[in-house]
């Protein structure tokens, strides 16, 4: 009763984002996986209305089944799903899809959304959420993921024993290759162009990702993860610093 309650002025909400939106005209082809039905019902209003083609899932094995027919551009998923929780969807996905996943964590579930951002979940949203933040968060991320990246200012980037290959995104740290994910090899890319630069979270979320707006808990999460693939000692970095009330600072070996 408290999830009817919570979304019962839904039906007027859908309402106002419906305006304007071009009739037959798909925003793109959604899968929204909760294991809640009044959950499922009212994202796929507000997202219809705003022009997108949903599928449903109420459970991990429906949604890998229904991403492996429907293929769609984007997932939002919940983490706490019967059977194949959503943290092994994720993870499923991840083997063979760049997909961008936006997920649905309950409060104080931290290290479950920690989890999800480290296996490459784009974005999340704590319930109890605003349909509407999750409809607005959904087309952020889209837009994210179509933007075609600038190419890249230098082919190969040396710092030390680290080398980076922009133009066949791979990273050596002392001749063995680095298991990175793209956003942790985009954010160290930026960082090695910008040595001895001081960035915000808020600026890396933009500058590195395109992000308007997200939790900067991603751009620690994505840090942390880097440090303990670049560093002799990732609990005392030399390179990836923190400056203590800005955020981060690349510091080139030369200079260690």
């Amino acid at each position: 009763m408290a999830t009817v309650a919570l979304y019962e002025c839904v039906d007027g909400l859908v309402g106002d984002m419906a305006e304007g939106v071009p009739e037959g005209v798909s925003a793109g082809r959604v899968l929204v996986v909760d294991d809640d039905l009044t959950v499922r019902d009212v994202v796929r209003r507000y997202l219809e209305a705003a022009g997108y083609s949903v599928e449903l899932a109420s459970d991990g094995e429906q949604a890998l089944a229904s991403f492996a027919e429907h293929e769609p551009e984007l997932v939002v998923l919940d983490l706490m799903l019967p059977g194949i929780d959503g943290l092994e969807v994720c993870r499923r996905l991840r083997r063979r899809s760049a997909v961008p996943v936006v997920m649905l964590t309950a409060l104080g579930e931290e290290e479950n959304r920690i989890a999800g951002l480290q296996l490459g979940a784009d974005d999340y949203v704590t319930k109890p959420f605003s349909p509407k933040e999750l409809a607005l968060r959904v087309s952020s991320v889209l837009r994210r993921a179509r933007a075609t990246p600038p190419p890249p200012v230098t082919p190969k980037l040396t710092d030390g024993d680290l080398t980076l290959d922009t133009a066949a995104r791979r990273a050596e740290l002392a001749g063995a290759e680095l298991s990175l994910t793209t956003r942790e090899f985009d954010l160290l890319h930026f960082l090695l162009i910008h040595p001895g630069e001081a960035f915000t979270r808020e600026q890396l979320l933009e500058r590195v990702w395109g992000w308007d707006f997200g939790d900067q808990s991603t751009v620690t999460v994505h840090v942390r993860r880097l440090r303990e693939k670049i560093e002799k000692m990732p609990a005392k970095p030399t390179r990836i610093a923190t400056v203590w009330g800005v955020g981060y600072r690349y510091d080139p070996m030369a200079r260690s």
